[in-house]
């Protein structure tokens, strides 16, 4: 048994950062129920992070949809408002990212859920939060990665701000607000009361960042200074980077200059004995480093790095690493079928409880795919009859 094999989560969350959320949830055995406007469904089912189109959406929603039941329903349609009302009843759990103000003026805000509900979960994330001037700007990742500081972290010193590759705000805001409504469920269990969780993006990366951050707080406010070749890290010294061999790219993390130096046979750098200077002389060494890795390749650096315990790795790509051991051996990728027997390759959870792993095989829904049978799942309109749980309580 999965351990929220008991709770049904009702997900009103669009895009990625709340249906990443629910997406955990789901993966360690809750019930989620996506709630879904007619006619588009959730954005994301249109969100193309490339051209593939699988059974009609987007890649990206059945990578974060999976194992999820959808139910449309227009929430300004009182008919339609009054099934949510009965799915929210039996809910442990209710889940949006709207912008502040969006779920009161459609009459499924905290307290009026509260009101009839007083032992719900109630998980709210935004962009910003709930207060000033930003509350109204839209919790989009890019925009977030840009205000936060985070983009002057990445790339050498003379390129321009770098965002990371990944909506790595979107996620960690719903890692964040998924811990926050496992710890409220948790006390729930022991006191019988519910919560109002709350998680804003700006806050996510913000706490994102709290090593930088911290330093900069606590260094008279120096702004982080990338080094101007090989910067991986803006506040570590030297040799942290990823460099460029005769063939290839390695990485090699934190380890003494000097003696860096003696086990690449280079002179130059074992001079560099005093551990203060590889910071503040960071971009010397790593000038002569690139020079001296240059000169051959890859595996053989590598090999001599490894031998001695140097923290060094190759730099791959997905299909270089895709084929390595290491990759293999821990079965990542989790095969789905949707409703119209489609076959999607994603990533598993990568939680494992008690040695076992949480997987299931259930593809994300098309839009509506799940109305009638939650209806009758749940009472609405009809009698109790079907697959889906019908038992949840709070």
């Amino acid at each position: 048994m999965k351990p929220l094999q008991d709770i049904l989560v009702v997900d009103f969350s669009q895009f990625l950062s709340g249906p990443s959320a629910s997406l955990r949830m789901a993966d360690l055995g809750a019930q989620v129920i996506k709630i879904e406007k007619p006619g588009t469904g959730d954005i994301c089912r249109h969100l193309y992070v490339s051209d593939v189109n699988i059974d009609g959406a987007s890649s990206i929603f059945h990578a974060i949809n999976r194992n999820k039941y959808s139910y449309v329903a227009d929430l300004k349609d009182a008919e339609d408002a009054a099934k949510v009302w009965q799915l929210i009843r039996r809910a442990d759990v209710l889940l949006h990212n709207f912008r502040p103000g969006v779920m009161e003026r459609l009459g499924f805000g905290y307290e009026a859920v509260k009101a009839t509900h007083p032992s719900i979960i109630y998980a709210e994330l935004s962009g910003y939060g709930n207060e000033g001037d930003w509350s109204q700007l839209p919790g989009q990742d890019l925009l977030l990665q840009s205000v936060s500081g985070l983009t002057w972290l990445s790339n050498d010193r003379d390129q321009g701000p770098t965002p990371m590759g990944v909506a790595v705000v979107d996620i960690l805001a719903g890692t964040h607000i998924a811990q926050g409504i496992l710890a409220a469920l948790y006390a729930r269990g022991v006191h019988g009361m519910g919560a109002f969780v709350q998680v804003s993006m700006f806050e996510s990366i913000l706490d994102y960042q709290f090593e930088v951050l911290t330093s900069y707080y606590n260094d008279g406010r120096q702004l982080p200074t990338r080094g101007r070749a090989n910067s991986a890290h803006a506040y570590i010294a030297a040799p942290y980077g990823i460099y460029q061999t005769k063939d290839d790219y390695i990485a090699i993390a934190m380890t003494p200059i000097d003696q860096l130096g003696e086990r690449l046979g280079c002179v130059e750098l074992t001079r560099f004995s005093d551990p203060g200077n590889w910071f503040s002389h960071r971009d010397e060494i790593k000038r002569i480093l690139s020079a001296h890795l240059f000169t051959d390749t890859a595996a053989h650096w590598l090999g001599i790095l490894e031998s001695v315990g140097v923290w060094c790795a190759p730099v791959y790509d997905y299909d270089r690493l895709v084929q390595t051991e290491g990759y293999k051996v821990l079965d990542m990728e989790l095969r789905v079928t949707t409703g119209d027997g489609v076959s999607v390759t994603t990533t598993r959870c990568p939680i494992r409880i008690d040695g076992e792993l949480m997987l299931s095989g259930r593809g994300a829904p098309r839009l509506g795919e799940h109305n009638a049978e939650i209806d009758r799942a749940f009472g609405i309109g009809g009698h109790l009859s079907s697959n889906i749980q019908s038992d949840h309580h709070s």
